[in-house]
C-alpha cells in the first residue's frame, strides 16, 4: 500500500510537466502548420488543424518578398559580434569586480547595475548620434556596437567568479602568473557554463532586436531579420502563411543553438546564483 502512494507524486509531476511541455510546444507546432497552409485555411473559423495539401511553396515565396539571405547574414554577423564582445568584456569586468581591489569599486559597480534600471529608449538618441558621427549607419558595426557590453552580463559573470575558489588564483600566482594570465589561462576557461548562459541570452536578445536596427539601418538588404519580418505585416492584408514560413526559418538557428547549449545554460545560471 505504501508503494503506490510514493509513486503518485511522481505521476502527478510527470503529468504536469507533459501538459506544460505541450503548452509551450504548441505555438511552434501551430506556426509550422500555418507555414504549410493556404491563406484560406489560416484565416478559416474554426481553424484548420491539418492542411489539406502541404504548401511547400510558401518557403521559396519568402525570398521573393524580402531579401532573406542578406538579412540573415547581417543578423548572424551582428549576433556573433555582440556575443563575442559580451563574452570578453563582461567576463573581464566581472572578474575585476569580483577579484580585484581598487578605489571606488563598489560605487562603480553600483553605477553599472543602475543601467539595468534605466529604460533603453533613453539611450536611443545619444547612441544614434554617436553612430552617425562615426559613419556607421547601415553597417553591421553600427547595429552591433551598442550591444557588445551589458550590465546584466557583467553582474552574472561577477557572481560566477565570486563562487570560484581563490586557491586557483593563489596557485597561479605561485607559478608566476600575472593577473591577466590568471584570468585568461585559468579563470576564463573554467567559466564555461556561465559563459554559455551569457552567450545564449545575448544571442536571443540580439537575434530578436527590432528597435535599434530599425533606426540605424534603413536599407532592406542591410537590416536584420526582425525588421524584415515586421515589413511583411501589411496595413490591410497580410500573407500569413509566408510570414509564418519566414518566422520559422528565422527562428530555427536559435532553436538549434538553445538545444545544444541548454544544459550549460541551466548550469551557468544555477552556479552564478546570488552570492556576494
Amino acid at each position: 500500500m505504501t508503494e503506490p502512494r510514493r509513486n503518485r507524486p511522481r505521476y502527478a509531476t510527470h503529468a504536469a510537466l507533459l501538459i506544460g511541455g505541450a503548452v509551450m510546444v504548441f505555438p511552434f507546432a501551430w506556426q509550422l502548420i500555418m507555414s504549410l497552409s493556404t491563406h484560406a485555411e489560416v484565416t478559416s473559423v474554426p481553424p484548420t488543424w491539418v492542411p489539406e495539401k502541404l504548401q511547400w511553396q510558401n518557403y521559396p515565396a519568402v525570398f521573393e518578398q524580402i531579401p532573406f539571405l542578406s538579412q540573415f547574414v547581417t543578423t548572424a554577423a551582428v549576433t556573433i559580434a555582440r556575443v563575442v564582445g559580451q563574452l570578453l568584456l563582461c567576463a573581464m569586468a566581472g572578474y575585476a569586480f569580483a577579484r580585484m581591489e581598487f578605489r571606488g569599486k563598489t560605487i562603480l559597480f553600483g553605477l553599472v547595475l543602475s543601467i539595468l534600471m534605466v529604460p533603453y529608449q533613453i539611450y536611443l538618441i545619444p547612441q544614434y548620434e554617436i553612430i552617425q558621427q562615426l559613419g556607421w549607419l547601415n553597417t553591421v558595426a553600427g547595429i552591433a556596437a551598442p550591444g557588445i557590453f551589458s550590465a546584466f552580463g557583467t553582474f552574472l559573470m561577477r557572481q560566477h567568479f565570486l563562487g570560484m575558489p581563490r586557491s586557483l588564483e593563489e596557485a597561479a600566482r605561485l607559478d608566476g602568473a600575472n593577473p591577466w594570465q590568471t584570468f585568461w589561462r585559468i579563470m576564463f576557461p573554467l567559466s564555461g557554463p556561465s559563459l554559455s548562459a551569457v552567450a545564449i541570452l545575448t544571442a536571443l536578445a540580439s537575434w530578436n532586436d527590432l528597435m535599434w536596427p530599425l533606426i540605424v539601418a534603413t536599407y532592406d538588404d542591410r537590416t536584420t531579420l526582425a525588421v524584415g519580418l515586421s515589413t511583411m505585416q501589411g496595413q490591410f492584408t497580410t500573407d500569413y502563411p509566408v510570414m509564418m514560413a519566414a518566422s520559422f526559418m528565422a527562428m530555427l538557428p536559435l532553436m538549434i543553438l538553445f538545444i545544444v547549449l541548454q544544459r550549460r545554460v541551466v548550469e551557468g545560471l544555477a552556479h552564478s546564483g546570488m552570492k556576494g
